[in-house]
């Protein structure tokens, strides 16, 4: 078990969340031993070429926790603390993630330890095609497929998908997701993460007999996810009164307009500096007396050390695995309602399975054909989490990893192992 003194490591954090679900469901240990660990990782050299003529080398990572259900799938992020753990870590988490949502594909991540932030668009594709090419043996449209993480977008994929293409001799857009419209991306896809968050904090909202409306938040993140549901958050009518970038945090407690708010990040690139709100600490977000939580940032934001401070009353985690073992536990005695990530934030993968869908088929959806998919995949599976919840009398997370992991266990069982 985790404890306060140790250095948090998603990795750990996964395992330890993976065994409560484990003992809960009651596997056996000959299960485990099959759906715990990753089938494949490949750890990659990625030499570039950078602008001023020498060539520096990067480390990058693809790991593929399962394909039991389905082709792998998982986003690849591109930032300095990329590690093999915590790859690892989001690969497992995607294996539950797409199995909550029961769409057929098991777990895959990938990344690059670099620094986005100090490369240029030159530098930022060179090296993508050079990892493409690196993990090329381990993707397709049939086998792993990838899509957006943090510092990666849409223009990211379409490197990915010119360089695959080019080196089988025609177009597959379906060996990733996430690309531009042009390329067979998907309508709705990049608002996907949000809106899928939004609407299970609608169904908690529902389920706790809370209105959403006037309700106050406070978003620690404003990303794509973070700022996608903090616009769906605050068109509902609920008061936005905090929200924090790598940059800074605003606050205003009579609610901050989210339009202004997005147009500023978009023409600056940050959120401080707004007119009419004060600047906090991120620390002091975390703290804010507010409804409802929005851990929309990277790994281990809240742990046993601040969990404490927390005075939210539903905590939504937009992030993957925003919070520690420890912090849960702490949160879980004060009575907070947490919507765990692989249920949460699982509407990215499940509008990039539609958009698999669409380029398998090469027919394309309507956007409020995809938004009315996704509404009902994601309270569907809200649905069956709180059910778990509510009849085995265990967290909400829990409950999750017994839904996902259980989905898993039984397609494993069943096929059984070859040769």
């Amino acid at each position: 078990m985790l404890t306060t003194t140790t250095k948090p490591n998603a990795y750990d954090v996964a395992l330890e969340n993976f065994d409560a679900a484990a003992n809960a469901l009651g596997l056996d240990n000959d299960t485990r031993e099959m759906i715990k660990y990753p089938e494949r990782i490949l750890m990659v050299s990625v030499p570039v070429r950078m602008d001023d003529g020498h060539i520096r080398r990067f480390e990058g990572y693809r790991v593929q926790h399962s394909q039991v259900r389905g082709p792998a799938k998982g986003g690849i992020r591109y930032h300095p603390q990329v590690t093999l753990d915590e790859v690892k870590a989001l690969a497992t988490w995607m294996t539950w993630k797409c199995a909550v949502v029961n769409i057929p594909f098991g777990g895959a991540k990938g990344g690059i330890t670099c620094d986005p932030k100090h490369m240029s668009q030159g530098e930022l594709e060179r090296m993508t095609r050079r990892y493409t090419s690196a993990i090329l043996p381990l993707i397709g449209p049939e086998q792993d497929i990838p899509a957006p993480d943090v510092y990666t977008n849409s223009q990211t994929m379409a490197w990915i998908m010119d360089t695959y293409s080019m080196t089988k001799g025609y177009p597959i857009p379906g060996v990733v997701t996430g690309k531009p419209i042009s390329l067979g991306g998907s309508l709705g896809r990049n608002e996907a993460t949000g809106r899928g968050v939004f609407y299970t904090i609608q169904s908690a909202c529902e389920h706790l007999h809370m209105q959403l409306k006037g309700a106050t938040v406070a978003v620690q993140g404003f990303g794509n996810a973070g700022s996608v549901a903090a616009q769906l958050l605050y068109e509902a009518g609920a008061k936005v009164i905090a929200v924090s970038d790598s940059t800074g945090c605003v606050y205003n407690k009579h609610g901050l307009d989210i339009h202004n708010l997005m147009h500023l990040k978009a023409l600056t690139g940050k959120v401080e500096g707004f007119p009419e709100a004060e600047n906090i600490g991120p620390a002091e977000l975390l703290a804010l007396e507010c409804d409802i939580l929005v851990p929309a940032a990277l790994e281990n934001a809240i742990r046993a050390d601040n969990a404490d401070a927390v005075r939210a009353r539903i905590i939504a985690e937009a992030a993957n695995g925003p919070l520690m073992p420890a912090a849960d536990r702490i949160l879980e005695s004060k009575g907070v309602f947490i919507i765990p990530d692989i249920l949460c934030n699982a509407g990215g993968v499940t509008v990039s399975y539609f958009e698999w869908v669409q380029d398998e088929q090469h027919l394309f959806w309507e956007a409020q054909d995809v938004y009315n998919r996704l509404e009902r995949v994601m309270k569907t599976a809200f649905r069956d989490v709180l059910k778990i919840h509510e009849e085995r009398n265990v967290p909400m997370r829990t409950a999750a990893n017994m839904l996902g992991i259980g989905r898993v266990a039984e397609a494993v069982q069943i096929r059984g192992i070859y040769p």
